[in-house]
């Protein structure tokens, strides 16, 4: 898959609280970008009430659409913020 990285942060918001069958949903949802070749990391915040995906997309716009099809988001516990994220490794030089 050809694209860009993203950093999907999720937040909880306020009230809110997970049952079994949501988080069956969000960790489908996570087996299917895996499947696609979009996922690339992904996991809770052990000192933060949320989460993070990393993921591959063509634009912004895939992005928001991957971060909205989250059961956790679209079903309104979890807000997100969207980065477009550039990795810094020794194959680029650290981006220098």
């Amino acid at each position: 898959m050809t694209g860009k990285v993203y950093a999907i942060m999720l937040k909880m918001k306020e009230g809110k609280k997970f049952d079994l069958p949501l988080i069956k949903r969000h960790v489908e949802n996570l087996k299917k970008l895996d499947a696609e070749g979009k996922l690339v990391l992904c996991g809770p915040f052990k000192d933060f009430a949320g989460g993070m995906l990393i993921v591959k997309a063509a634009s912004p716009e895939e992005a928001r659409a991957i971060a909205e099809s989250d059961p956790f988001v679209g079903e309104g516990f979890e807000s997100y913020e969207l980065r477009e994220w550039e990795l810094a490794s020794k194959e680029n030089n650290y981006l220098l």
